[in-house]
């Protein structure tokens, strides 16, 4: 088996895995493209207590846009927001911060 070193050249032989729940998956995938990162480095970073610094790209803008997209239909589905919509506010405060760094960097 061939060796495949990461960007920093360290050879990563551990797997660590864990389960999630439906909603923490969609939670999970949705904060992983805001992010611009792969999985494994948002996770990584996450666990290990480091800043998931985002760096302005297209598929960033596109994920911003998607999940602007969603829940702006889902606000328009709802009359009122309820406590049962902690991910969906949680993702639009993860999404403002994010817009609110990116706008940062035009100035």
């Amino acid at each position: 088996m061939e060796r495949t070193l990461d960007y920093k050249g360290r050879w990563r032989n551990h797997t660590v895995a864990f389960r999630v729940s439906d909603e923490e998956s969609k939670l999970l995938n949705d904060l992983v493209a805001l992010s611009g990162l792969t999985k494994q480095d948002y996770i990584t970073r996450r666990l290990l207590c480091r800043d998931v610094v985002v760096q302005g790209n297209p598929r960033v803008y596109k994920a911003l846009k998607n999940q602007m997209v969603a829940i702006y239909e889902e606000l328009k589905r709802l009359e009122a927001l309820s406590p049962d919509n902690d991910e969906l506010l949680y993702t639009l405060q993860v999404i403002a911060i994010t817009l609110d760094g990116l706008k940062g960097e035009d100035e």
